[in-house]
């Protein structure tokens, strides 16, 4: 007997979606095809959704321990819950301390123990003097992270950026671990002398005028010549133009191993719209202007972009006062990863779904070796969102699980909608209920 059967779904599979049933026996996927009612326990009716595999965020900062006032494991697991992620991988920033020694990942796995809603794992940080922690926290964490440009604090215990002799030796020793090396490109001395003639206060068009598409595309190719000297595996965290896209599809070509994400508000927001949207819509690297944004819009259509991350950077709502150089910078969206990329990218640009679920599910599961996760598939983990593509609504600060409860999307009519979400089997969401039952989440053991 199968302890679940979806039945009634357009179901999201590698080869393309089918009108299939999936049968769910402790925890995993056990059958896809027809199956017959009296061969399940419980039956669960899509009635016509697509059914995902739960979506892969591999780029949140939940800031615990240390800053929970912004976030937390608790808060921002029953966010992506209800956004239909089932699996996150926790940046080592703005966490007080930062991952980036032993002590501090194990403050950390303590902190998140029964906490957590779906599936999590972490990241270690390379900063100016860590290097000889790296091996001690190899076994413990998916992958590292790196800052070129600024972290945005100087707090004692917070996260640093290295310069390019510090990404060199940490790439060396990365790459003797057969670790992969995530990397925020951004060239600093370009942004620092743009950021030192910012009179204030610093309006939308200046502060973005200050982290320019150069400073982006600088600091890739600086990352990637380091890449090729040192043959670490890299990949871009939340790339915000063509022009950086280009460079790293060259560099594909010539064989370093390099993948890239961006972000759904680089595709959803535009630099246009930041002054009406306000510090809320604040982030590194900024938003980029209407005809920059199409471009990358072609880069994802065309596949040149490996996945989709949220990069959820929450924090209290008083830091989002003042001007464009003072506020925090980071954007709340995790809770609409799946609905705002569904309607945008297949409602609205006919992207294939099977293509959206290797951008939000696959791809990032497969680099980040979360073997059990990514795909309907039988053998994996039985993590699904279903999206109903024939309601629309329109986000409210209410239906936010944050902490804070912001968003730049807020006030925003989205096409289509998570209508439930299950871990392992489990049914954790849905929109009648809301969250379901207890944390559930359990950490993802490195193979």
């Amino acid at each position: 007997m199968l302890d679940l059967c979806i039945t009634g779904g357009r179901v999201v599979l590698p080869s393309g979606v089918e009108e299939t049933d999936v049968g769910i026996q402790a925890g995993k996927i056990a059958r896809i095809g027809p199956i017959a009612k009296k061969e399940a326990l419980s039956i669960v009716n899509a009635n016509g959704q697509y059914v995902f595999p739960g979506a892969v965020d591999t780029h949140v900062h939940f800031s615990e321990p240390g800053r929970t006032k912004w976030e937390g494991f608790y808060t921002g697991s029953r966010s992506l819950a209800a956004g239909g992620t089932t699996t996150y991988v926790e940046m080592p920033l703005n966490a007080l301390p930062a991952t980036t020694n032993r002590a501090n990942l194990q403050r950390k796995l303590e902190a998140a123990k029964g906490r957590n809603y779906v599936d999590y794992s972490f990241y270690g940080g390379l900063v100016p003097t860590n290097l000889h922690e790296l091996a001690g926290l190899s076994d413990g964490v998916v992958a590292f992270k790196c800052f070129l440009s600024p972290c945005g604090s100087d707090i004692p215990g917070d996260f640093r950026n290295v310069d390019l002799n510090g990404l060199r030796a940490g790439m060396r020793l990365l790459a003797e671990q057969g670790q992969l090396l995530c990397v925020h490109a951004e060239d600093p001395s370009m942004i620092s002398k743009l950021e030192a003639k910012l009179l204030s206060p610093v309006g939308a068009d200046a502060y973005i005028a200050s982290r320019p598409v150069e400073a982006e595309v600088k600091a890739v190719c600086d990352t990637l010549a380091a890449a090729r000297e040192t043959g670490c595996r890299i990949h871009f965290v939340h790339i915000s133009s063509a022009a950086a896209i280009e460079a790293i599809e060259r560099a594909k070509e010539e064989g370093v191993d390099v993948t890239v994400e961006s972000c759904p508000h680089y595709f959803l927001l535009s630099a246009e719209e930041l002054a009406e949207l306000g510090p809320l819509a604040k982030c590194q690297p900024p938003l980029r202007p209407k005809q920059e944004q199409a471009k990358l819009w072609a880069c994802l259509l065309d596949g040149k972009i490996d996945w989709l991350a949220s990069d959820h950077s929450p924090c209290t709502t008083d830091l989002k006062d003042g001007d464009f150089l003072t506020a925090w910078g980071g954007i709340s969206g995790c809770q609409n990863n799946i609905d705002i990329m569904f309607d945008g990218a297949v409602k609205q640009r006919g992207m294939p779904p099977e293509q959206l679920a290797r951008l939000i599910a696959t791809n990032p599961a497969k680099r980040m070796n979360l073997q059990e996760k990514g795909e309907i598939a039988v053998g994996k983990d039985a993590d699904f969102a279903f999206v109903d593509d024939r309601q629309s609504y329109t986000l409210t600060k209410e239906q936010l699980y944050y902490k804070n409860k912001h968003s730049p999307y807020v006030g925003r009519t989205i096409g289509c909608k998570v209508t439930r979400v299950l871990l392992r089997g489990q049914t954790i969401y849905t929109e009648e209920k809301g969250i379901i039952g207890k944390p559930s989440g359990k950490l993802l053991h490195m193979h």
